[in-house]
């Protein structure tokens, strides 16, 4: 069976960026969000089994959809992957349930290595 993947950029190359990163990975279904409220909506319509998600969007902000994922108990994997490399980001994130943090452009082997220390593939 297919994971069911969802990507969160406001980058349309962003996206697509990871899309095929993930898509190298894992045998997986993708579909993309536009702003973390777009995220927030599908993920309380379908389950995705993982969230590759930016941190600085319009509307709700990836900390924002961490913290409503938290609140509306959503549970789904979580990879961060912004060009915001502060330390004091990257831990924000991980105290919000992500399992890792990755630099933009999204390289294909870090996300594998994130993945895999985890277990999720």
């Amino acid at each position: 069976m297919a994971f069911q993947v969802l990507v969160c950029d406001d980058s349309v190359m962003a996206r697509k960026q990871a899309s095929k990163a993930v898509m190298s990975i894992l045998p997986c279904a993708v579909t993309h969000a536009t702003d973390g409220e777009h995220a927030l909506t599908l993920m309380s319509e379908q389950h995705f089994d993982l969230l590759c998600l930016d941190l600085t969007m319009p509307k709700i902000d990836g900390i924002g959809v961490l913290q409503q994922m938290r609140t509306r108990k959503i549970e789904t994997y979580v990879v961060v992957i912004s060009a915001d490399v502060q330390s004091q980001m990257k831990q924000r994130t991980a105290q919000l349930g992500a399992l890792g943090f990755i630099n933009k452009p999204v390289k294909t082997d870090a996300l594998a290595g994130v993945l895999h220390k985890f277990g999720v593939y």
